[in-house]
Order: C-alpha cells, then sequence, then structure tokens
C-alpha cells in the first residue's frame, strides 16, 4: 500500500509519496521511492498499486509522452485507450498521478484521465488522507504547493497504517524544471 498526493498551487506542482511497502499486514520496505520524472524531466509523477504494475503504467506513459512530445492530457488520453483495449494493461492494479507545469492528471485503475477540480489529488490507501489535509491548507493558508504536500503527507502518515513520514517530494515551478526533496 501507499500514498501519493499532488498539489498544484500557482506557478507550483508537487507530488509527494511516502516511503512504505507494505505486504499483508507486514511493513517490507520503509524507504521506497515511488515518484518519477518523466519526459526529459519536464513531467513529474507519482505512482500506487502493486509496484510492478505501477512501474509498467509508468513507463508505458513515458513511451506515449515521448510519442506526443511531451503533451501531458494528449499522452493520458491515448494511454487511457490503450489501457482499455490492452489485455495485459487491463490487468495492471495501479494508479498514476502526473504533472506538468500546467496540468495535473490522475489516471486511474479503471483506464479513466481525471483532472481534479482543485488541482489536489490523492492515490493509495492514504490517499483520501492526505488529499483531504491539502484542501484544507490550501483553502485556508497561504502555503506552497510543496509545503501543503509535506504537511498533509506527515498527517496522512499519522492516521493510515499503510503509510509512513518518510516522503519523498517531487517539485516543478513555472520554469517546467523538476526538483526532488527527501523528508524525514
Amino acid at each position: 500500500m501507499t500514498t501519493i498526493l499532488a498539489v498544484k498551487k500557482g506557478n507550483e506542482v508537487a507530488i509527494a509519496g511516502d516511503g512504505q511497502i507494505t505486504v499483508g499486514d507486514v511493513v517490507m520496505k520503509h524507504t521506497a521511492n515511488k515518484l518519477r520524472t518523466l519526459y526529459h524531466g519536464r513531467v513529474i509523477s507519482g505512482f500506487a498499486g502493486a509496484v510492478a504494475d505501477a512501474l509498467t503504467l509508468a513507463e508505458r506513459f513515458d513511451s506515449q509522452l515521448e510519442k506526443h512530445s511531451g503533451q501531458l492530457r494528449k499522452a493520458a488520453v491515448e494511454l487511457a485507450k490503450e489501457w482499455r483495449t490492452d489485455r495485459v494493461l487491463r490487468r495492471l492494479d495501479a494508479w498514476l498521478v502526473a504533472a506538468d507545469k500546467d496540468s495535473l492528471l490522475v489516471l486511474s485503475g479503471e483506464g479513466d484521465v481525471i483532472e481534479p477540480d482543485e488541482n489536489i489529488a490523492g492515490a493509495g490507501s492514504g490517499g483520501s488522507y492526505a488529499q483531504a489535509a491539502a484542501t484544507a491548507l490550501v483553502r485556508h493558508t497561504n502555503l506552497g504547493a510543496r509545503e501543503i504536500a509535506q504537511i498533509s503527507m506527515e498527517i496522512a502518515g499519522d492516521l493510515c497504517i499503510y503509510t509512513n513520514r518518510r516522503i519523498n517530494i517531487l517539485t516543478m515551478g513555472e520554469d517546467g524544471k523538476a526538483t526532488e526533496i527527501l523528508v524525514g
């Protein structure tokens, strides 16, 4: 299980993921990195679900980004089409949250492409906790996307037994360059 959170606020987008990998009720790893930069560092992403499935999904999405010159929405729609028609992809148990400097998208386990209303998306076992905390922080503070992502993930780590406080964060500003941060 895992927790991924994406927050876009102003000219900044942040995607955060915890480091815990759980199999059943056993923590197998505390220091996993579930975030990736794609398309030459111009797209940041986080994945939730079965690790091998999530990595396969990320690879396929990166291929679509290459094919469509980094156009996030076009690549996501084409991946969703492929997902729904490909026998292997249809069996993948994974979610992918992806963002560039302009957009934030969620690719669901059903092959859907979702652009969240408030530029906040949570995925995985602690995703709802993190998303609720981020929504409150966006609405009631002046914090930036990175700070909101970090605080929200810490709250999720306090509430969800499948989420820890070792948080990786990828950020992207208006310049379109990704920066990685490790917390905890």
